[in-house]
């Protein structure tokens, strides 16, 4: 699964609260429930574009207070919650102008909020440089006794994220540190803005060898040909052919490259998809570089190494013993995939055209998929007209956790665009658990994969009152040509759950403190619970709930879902063994030697990782955009695939949508955000075997990835 979860605020590891007696505004339960502020995302401040400047200039005085506060060393517990204010006072504005930057169509908001990212960023180097702050949460740290086990863990993170930032190294050093996190920063925006601008075409002449079904997708364009005569005394003229030009944006791509007959037309658009944008090969090359140099300055190997020591893995050769791992399991039966749709070709071209391209795959495991299961895709589309499969995320809620989703009319000026809408999740006896925003429908200039936002994260503000999280989900899904409304593929319905997991690690998130609220975790288990959602839908008891025919309100029959579920396993290998490639690229990259130009290494991994061949001029890392936000972290994605399949088959398989399943859920895993250690959360969730000890890190068990996919394990 491709999509990306929006890890917010990624510098600051300093996440907020209110000090109980400390003076000052808060942000409650009712005051955001019930406000009239028509600011975006319901932020007084953001009523124009303007207003990212107040809303900066505010954070800053608001934490300026705090570090004052915080500088006449209070208690220990005190100290952790002014820490913890100040991060939620900095986070809100960076989330917020994150979200704004992707997805408004407005560009004076865009640019106002890149604007107010960089002043905040640049403001995060002076907190996370800040002796005053850091002897105070070493303190704190000391003092742990007088600490809840929830705030003593915020200390100890506090502490070792300062570390992180280069607190210890000398003024010098500091600087350079600071200037490469600008860099890497300024590279990144680029990289994205890159995609957006430069997504490539292909004309393609005549109009036939395009087939009916994918013309709504694609410009009609027009050129002028010679036309013959057929009295020869009269001169020959000019017409206009028809043609069409494709725009190769991952989307329209994967449509074409599975849609498409003709080689030719398959293998234009694949050369021409995979080679842009051109401009992200330096800009790729700059950030590895950077990171690497950063990484160096900051006492480690790598950037990998500087990446993954927190996490689980903790090391970049536990990544790696585990990925040679799950290679060589794979690769079997990735082989045997691999001939299976060569011998198929064949089948249908003839012996001479029987060589395998990249440019193939999807067309012929379509072909394949369809032939042995009768499926169509359109059939398949027609249960899942996008109101239904929102339906869909009801039911989940209100099954698992006895909650429900409400539609809340948006105040004028809350919103970024008329297609958005508001939810909040409500509980019958706990009240309003959080509040989602959908921005689902594709349009020009938005962000342009599927990804979870968070605008603000939960926290304990007093005594009484919790600061309900806040969360958007963005996907890019497109009404067919003839309605308007949106009917998913499949996949694009796997990738909606995948993102509503994420969305629900956040909405069900009470902890104590924003810095570990929802999905701000461990980097390899924040993609476990997202993983685990895509189960349910496959699942026909889930699916029957929901899915219905857009025209005759028929539900989705049992026989289709399991010729779905079948065409599902006959090339999970690989898919499988696709994932592990892009996960060793990118330990690669990021690796102990800088490895630019990357591009140099791209073809010999794929050589060695996968079954298919590297075409020459093709660089597809160049909108490989995990890059950025899990650079040397891709790897976590296989272990919630590891992580998940356990869950479903040990705890969520018997039974998906009973209240207990649900229960257990939320109060051994989602609840706790990241407030205890992933490996407590995971084995408390479902018993010893999930996970094991190796090399000095954790690494999942794969047993039950391997029973689901039916590979032998070694």
């Amino acid at each position: 699964m491709l999509s990306l979860l929006r890890r917010s605020c990624p510098k600051l590891r300093l996440k907020p609260g209110y000090i109980f007696g400390y003076p000052g505004p808060v942000t409650t339960r009712r005051q955001y429930a019930f406000s009239t502020a028509t600011g975006l995302y319901g932020f007084d401040h953001l009523k124009t574009p303007k207003g990212f400047r107040r809303f900066v200039d505010d954070a800053i005085e608001r934490s300026g207070e705090l570090v004052a506060y915080i500088s006449g060393m209070p208690s220990s517990a005190e100290i952790i919650r002014a820490m913890d204010e100040i991060s939620n006072t900095v986070c809100s504005v960076i989330d917020s102008a994150e979200l704004c930057r992707q997805t408004h169509p407005d560009r004076e908001f865009v640019e106002e909020a890149i604007k107010a990212s960089i002043r905040v960023n640049e403001y995060l180097h002076y907190l996370n440089t800040n002796h005053t702050l850091y002897n105070a949460v070493i303190k704190a740290e000391q003092e742990g006794n007088l600490l809840t086990d929830e705030a003593h863990r915020v200390a100890h993170y506090l502490r070792l994220d300062f570390e992180r930032s280069g607190i210890h190294l000398s003024a010098e050093k500091v600087d350079r540190v600071n200037r490469l996190s600008i860099e890497i920063s300024q590279l990144c925006r680029q990289f994205n803005q890159n995609i957006v601008n430069d997504p490539g075409t292909v004309d393609i002449f005549p109009a036939s060898l395009i087939p009916r079904n994918l013309h709504h997708l694609l410009k009609p364009i027009y050129r002028s040909a010679s036309v013959v005569s057929k009295d020869s005394w009269r001169p020959g003229g000019t017409m206009n052919e028809k043609g069409f030009r494709i725009t190769t944006d991952p989307h329209t791509l994967s449509c074409v490259l599975q849609g498409a007959p003709n080689d030719e037309v398959r293998k234009m658009a694949y050369i021409k998809g995979y080679s842009v944008p051109h401009a992200n090969l330096g800009v790729l090359d700059q950030l590895v570089a950077s990171r690497h140099e950063l990484a160096q300055i900051m006492g480690y190997r790598s950037y990998a190494e500087f990446t993954v020591k927190p996490n689980m893995a903790s090391s970049p050769e536990v990544v790696m013993s585990f990925l040679l791992e799950m290679s060589k399991m794979v690769k079997p039966s990735a082989d045997e995939e691999f001939k299976k749709i060569r011998d198929f070709k064949r089948e249908k071209c003839g012996q001479q055209y029987g060589d395998l391209e990249p440019w193939d795959e999807a067309y012929y495991t379509a072909m394949m998929k369809s032939s042995a299961y009768d499926l169509d895709s359109s059939v398949v589309a027609s249960y899942f007209p996008l109101p239904q499969c929102i339906k869909g995320l009801k039911v989940l809620v209100e099954s698992l956790f006895g909650a429900t989703f409400h539609s809340i009319p948006l105040a004028p000026g809350e919103s970024w665009h008329p297609d958005v809408l508001k939810m909040s999740l409500h509980h019958p006896e706990e009240g309003d658990l959080g509040y989602l925003y959908l921005d689902l429908y594709s349009r020009k200039g938005k962000y342009p994969g599927c990804a979870h936002f968070a605008i603000k994260g939960g926290r304990m503000v007093s005594e009484t009152e919790y600061q309900l999280p806040v969360v958007a989900l963005v996907c890019n899904f497109s009404a067919s040509h003839n309605s308007s409304t949106a009917r998913l593929n499949h996949w694009e319905l796997e990738t909606l759950f995948h993102e509503f997991g994420h969305a629900l690690h956040s909405l069900l998130s009470r902890t104590d403190y924003q810095h570990f609220s929802g999905t701000r975790v461990a980097l390899d288990l924040a993609e476990a619970p997202s993983n685990l959602f895509e189960y349910y839908s496959w699942d026909y008891r889930v699916l029957k709930t929901f899915a219905k025919h857009y025209s005759t309100g028929e539900s989705i029959p049992e026989k289709l879902v399991e010729s779905m579920q079948g065409a599902r396993k006959m090339f999970a290998a690989t898919e499988l063994q696709r994932q592990i490639f892009y996960a060793v690229i990118d330990q690669t990259f990021f690796g102990e030697q800088p490895t630019p130009p990357t591009s140099s290494i791209v073809a010999d991994l794929k050589r060695q990782y996968t079954s298919w061949k590297h075409v020459d001029g093709t660089h597809w890392e160049a909108r490989f955009n995990h890059l950025l936000n899990y650079g040397a972290g891709y790897y976590s994605y296989l272990y919630a695939k590891c992580f998940a399949a356990t869950i479903w088959q040990k705890l969520c398989q018997e039974d998906p949508l009973s209240l207990t399943t649900g229960t257990a859920l939320r109060t051994k895993f989602l609840q706790h955000g990241g407030a205890k250690e992933p490996s407590h959360l995971l084995s408390g969730l479902v018993g010893d075997g999930i996970l094991r000890n190796f090399n000095g890190g954790m690494v999942p068990d794969i047993s039950c990835l391997c029973n689901e996919m039916k590979l032998e394990k070694l």
